[in-house]
């Protein structure tokens, strides 16, 4: 099979499972590169990758992980030269259950969609309550009537033209969310694939909870940029 899809993994301090994740990458058919991008990772992220098997892009410090997909992107650009592939973009800590994400690639590249989005058949018990999840879900509902049953996963396959017209990513956390909405309001096909993956749960200390906040402020940020668009579909123009 020819080589149509790069593997785009933002990474923060992930040496643990970084290893098994790319391999599992690499073995996806249709991908000969994976980029890793170390976003200021302070263990060992940047040289396990690079092990087994990664190209690695390092952030200095940590930017978040829309600007971690930006980088990785443009990285596959510079490595691809004039022939524009597939992305898909992959967490870190999925491990071996990375090998599922064939099955994200397939209706992009049979031209059936522009963006695919997993949902996980088995589900992690999380320690949140879902409070991010709603509102993310609620709005791309309101803003497109799209229904989206994983809005935040960020396992999914683009086509490098529907990566370019969802630039400029909304920031951080909030990059799902404005993604799905900028794609749709553009006419862009997207779809939900289900897939037999896993990350690692996230548990309820200070600094889970402290994760979780941030991604509530980011999400209501990346709607908040579009909420005119919102409120313009949902209500009539004043003549």
């Amino acid at each position: 099979m020819t080589a149509d899809t790069a593997v785009v993994i933002p990474a923060k301090n992930e040496a643990g499972r970084i290893g098994p994740t790319v391999a599992a990458a690499l073995a996806l058919p249709g991908v000969d590169l994976v980029v890793v991008v170390d976003d200021g990772s302070v263990d060992r992220t940047g040289k396990v990758a690079r092990e087994a098997g990664a190209r690695v892009v390092r952030h200095s410090r940590n930017r978040g992980k829309a600007a971690a997909m930006e980088s990785g992107a443009e990285a596959v650009r510079l490595l691809d030269g004039e022939t524009p592939r597939h992305l898909l973009f992959l967490d870190a800590d999925l491990g071996e259950t990375a090998a599922a994400a064939a099955a994200l690639v397939e209706p992009v590249r049979a031209g059936k969609a522009d963006l695919s989005i997993a949902v996980f058949t088995t589900l992690v018990k999380l320690g949140g309550h879902g409070l991010v999840v709603r509102l993310s879900r609620e709005g791309i509902k309101r803003a497109t009537g799209f229904e989206a049953a994983q809005p935040l996963n960020g396992q999914r396959c683009i086509t490098r033209e529907a990566f370019e017209a969802a630039r400029p990513l909304a920031h951080g956390f909030g990059v799902e969310t404005g993604m799905t909405i900028d794609l749709l309001r553009k006419g862009y096909r997207v779809v939900e694939v289900e897939v037999h993956m896993a990350h690692r749960a996230t548990g309820t200390d200070w600094r889970a909870q402290l994760h979780r906040a941030v991604q509530l402020r980011d999400v209501g940020l990346a709607l908040a940029a579009r909420e005119p668009i919102i409120r313009d579909t949902i209500l009539p123009r004043r003549s």
